[in-house]
């Protein structure tokens, strides 16, 4: 939910302060860590096929 926040544009502060007011900066810092992980450990197969 962090990362989605983020990605529509709220600054850390506004996420803390509106949505999760008992989390720290630092929390959101590993949001951050945590999700640029998950995108190196996901692989998607895509079969590339012609278009008719």
């Amino acid at each position: 939910m962090v990362l989605d926040l983020l990605a529509e544009g709220l600054t850390a502060e506004e996420i803390m302060k509106e949505h999760y007011p008992q989390i720290t900066l630092e929390d959101i810092h590993a949001c951050i860590a945590y999700g640029s992980a998950m995108s190196q450990e996901r692989y998607v197969s895509v079969a590339l096929e012609e278009v008719v």
